[in-house]
């Protein structure tokens, strides 16, 4: 008896761990995810290759200041942040993207080039003018115009966008120049699965298709 018990543990065991490993292996839907979560993952849990990552990425950073664009590094270095003012991607109270906009947005297509090598998130933000439906329903119009002009420009498998509305000013919305500052396009590089194996292997080039 004992001998059977013992074949019958081992058995539930071997049906358990591939049901453990697939589960492991399942990814999350990034369009489920918070901005919060999406910023935050996937995690780089190797020192060496953070580094990699690191390193890559201030180099981006470095081209985009260059290039003129409002940059910034967030997450240890991890994530690039873009900020483009609002003005410079439509008119006033305006959710028709402008060719200024599309200049503006026409170099940072090279960064879907490679699905899979980034996940880009366009956060857009507004001031308090207004109700906040209105506001929030401009955001959203507005960062949907920037979703559809992607789509139609380069892939999009890889690209969430999100509407704050006025509720992460960078400043107090008490003058003009203020309002100004917080109606803005926030767009995240954030590194994926296949910038990850590139770090993995010991080499980061986001023209390198994965096999």
């Amino acid at each position: 008896m004992k001998k059977i018990h013992i074949l019958i543990l081992v058995l539930v065991a071997c049906m358990i761990m591939p049901m453990d490993s697939e589960a492991k292996k399942k990814k999350v839907d990034i369009y489920d995810l918070s901005l919060d979560d999406n910023l935050e993952t996937p995690e780089i849990d190797n020192d060496k290759h953070a580094a990699r990552v690191q390193d890559y990425q201030y180099e981006v950073a470095v081209k985009l200041k260059k290039q003129n664009y409002d940059v910034e590094l967030m997450r240890d270095n991890e994530v690039i942040v873009i900020t483009l003012p609002a003005g410079q991607l439509f008119a006033p109270n305006d959710t028709v993207l402008s060719d200024l906009g599309i200049v503006s947005l026409k170099p940072l297509m090279n960064y879907l080039s490679n699905p899979g090598f980034y996940k880009m998130l366009l956060v857009m933000h507004s001031d308090d003018t207004g109700s906040k439906q209105y506001v929030d329903n401009l955001t959203r119009s507005r960062v949907n115009a920037v979703f559809d002009w992607i789509d139609e420009n380069a892939s999009v498998d890889f690209v969430v966008p999100y509407a704050l509305g006025a509720s992460d000013p960078l400043v107090d919305n008490n003058s003009m120049d203020n309002r100004k500052r917080n109606r803005r396009l926030e767009i995240y590089l954030v590194p994926e699965d296949v910038m990850l194996a590139q770090a993995k292997k010991g080499r980061i080039n986001m023209n390198m298709k994965t096999k």
